[in-house]
C-alpha cells in the first residue's frame, strides 16, 4: 500500500471522528431536545448524553422545562361601566411537552401575550371598575383558569398570572387619591379619637383605685384605732377587775372600804355631770370624814 493511500485513510479516519464527536449531543438538566429523522419528528430527548446519525437527523428545537416568567406591556381595557384603562399583566409558565411546544403554535409567547390580553378584556368588560380595583384575586384566579385550558394543546402549563399594575385615567385617579387621603385622615381621627378616650379611661381607673385605696386607707386606720381602744378598755377592766379581787383576797375593814368610796365619789365630782346622786348607804358624812381623819392622825407620843 503506497503513502498515498495510508495518508487517504487518515484523513478519512480524522473526518470520521470529527462527524462522530459532532453527532455526540449532551442534553443538559431541565432542557429537552426535539429531533426530526428527514424532516419527520423523531424523538424528544431528555437529559443525558445522546448521539445523533449524521445527515439523517438533526435537533429541531432545545427547549427549557424551567418555570418561565414573562411580563406582558399594558393593555388597554374598558369595565362594564365604559371606563378604560391600562393594566399590564406577569404570566408564570412551564412547558410539559417538548414536541407540543414546537409543533403546536407559532412563536408561544407571542400567543400566549395575545390570548392573555383577549382573556383580560372579556373579564374586565364584565366588572365595573370599582369591582375591578378590589378583586384582583378573582381576575388573576379567571385568566389562569382560562389560559391553563387554552395553552393545554401547545405542552404548556400556565401556573399562575398576576395583574401588576391597574392604571385608570388620571382624572379616576386624581379622584381616588383624594378619597384615599380623606380616609387616611378619617382613620387618624378615629384612631386619635380612640386614643384619648382611652386615656381619659385610664385617667377615671387611675382616680377610682385611688380613691378606694385611700378609703381602705381610713378603714384600715379606724379599724386599727378601734381595735387598740377595745384592748385598752379591755386592759382597764382587767385591770379593774384584778384590784377588785385582790381587795377581796385583803379581805378590807369598813373604814378601808369607806376611803375607796369616797375616793369613787371625788372622781365622779370630779366628772362634767350637772347632777351627783350620793348612795343611800353614806349617811353620816361628817361621821365618816372624823373617822378618816381619826386614821390618819399620827399617833402622840406618850407622857
Amino acid at each position: 500500500m503506497g503513502i498515498g493511500w495510508i495518508i487517504t485513510l487518515i484523513v478519512l479516519g480524522v473526518i470520521l471522528l470529527l462527524i462522530a464527536v459532532v453527532n455526540i449531543k449532551i442534553v443538559p438538566q431541565a432542557s429537552c431536545y426535539v429531533v426530526e429523522r428527514m424532516g419527520v419528528y423523531n424523538a424528544s430527548w431528555e437529559a443525558g448524553l445522546h448521539f445523533k446519525i449524521p445527515f439523517m437527523e438533526r435537533v429541531a428545537k432545545r427547549v427549557s422545562l424551567k418555570e418561565q416568567v414573562v411580563d406582558f406591556k399594558p393593555q388597554p381595557v374598558i369595565t362594564r361601566d365604559n371606563v378604560t384603562m391600562q393594566i399590564d399583566t406577569v404570566v408564570f409558565f412551564q412547558v410539559t411537552d417538548a414536541k407540543l411546544y414546537t409543533y403546536g403554535v407559532e412563536r408561544p409567547i407571542s400567543a400566549i401575550e395575545n390570548l392573555t390580553a383577549t382573556t383580560l378584556r372579556n373579564i374586565i368588560g364584565e366588572l365595573e371598575l370599582d369591582h375591578t380595583l378590589t378583586s384582583r384575586d378573582v381576575i388573576n384566579t379567571k385568566i389562569t383558569a382560562t389560559l391553563d385550558e387554552a395553552t393545554d394543546k401547545w405542552g404548556i402549563k400556565v401556573n399562575r398570572v398576576e395583574l401588576k399594575n391597574i392604571l385608570p385615567p388620571s382624572e379616576i385617579q386624581d379622584a381616588m387619591e383624594k378619597q384615599m387621603k380623606a380616609e387616611r385622615q378619617r382613620r387618624e381621627a378615629i384612631l386619635r379619637a380612640e386614643g384619648e378616650k382611652r386615656a381619659a379611661i385610664l385617667v377615671a381607673e387611675g382616680e377610682k383605685e385611688s380613691a378606694i385605696l385611700r378609703a381602705d386607707a381610713v378603714r384600715e386606720q379606724r379599724i386599727r384605732e378601734a381595735d387598740g381602744e377595745a384592748q385598752a378598755i379591755v386592759a382597764v377592766q382587767q385591770a379593774n377587775a384584778t384590784a377588785i379581787r385582790l381587795l377581796n383576797e385583803a379581805d378590807p375593814s369598813e373604814k378601808v372600804l369607806t376611803i375607796r368610796s369616797l375616793e369613787a365619789l371625788q372622781r365622779v365630782a370630779n366628772g362634767q355631770a350637772t347632777k351627783l346622786i350620793i348612795p343611800s348607804e353614806i349617811q353620816n358624812l361628817a361621821g365618816l370624814v372624823a373617822a378618816v381623819g381619826e386614821m390618819v392622825k399620827p399617833d402622840e407620843p406618850k407622857a
